[in-house]
């Protein structure tokens, strides 16, 4: 079995197959997500001491904090440019 890498910043790396979720740590929900995992032990730091800019959730309910761009981290993945949204959206 080969596992595709994702770099997440900081020479550090995850499975690219156990990632459910790339989201933008912004919004109310995911900081419920984010506080509840740290509250299980399954948050894993990976800023660096810098702001999170991105939030990985994985299928095992890790959750890893990244310093890098969440569009940076789908382009990483995905090997294609990841459009933002159209004109008047959002």
């Amino acid at each position: 079995m080969e596992f595709k890498l994702l770099n997440i910043g900081f020479g550090n790396v995850v499975v690219a197959q156990r990632v459910v979720a790339i989201v933008a740590p912004e919004s109310a929900p995911i900081k419920r997500i984010k506080d509840d995992a740290r509250n299980q032990t399954k948050l894993i730091d990976a800023t660096y001491g810098r702001r999170t800019r991105a939030i990985i959730i994985t299928d095992s309910n890790h959750v890893i904090l990244s310093a890098v761009q969440p569009e940076t981290m789908a382009h990483r993945l995905t090997g294609k440019k990841i459009e933002g949204p159209e004109e008047g959206e959002g």
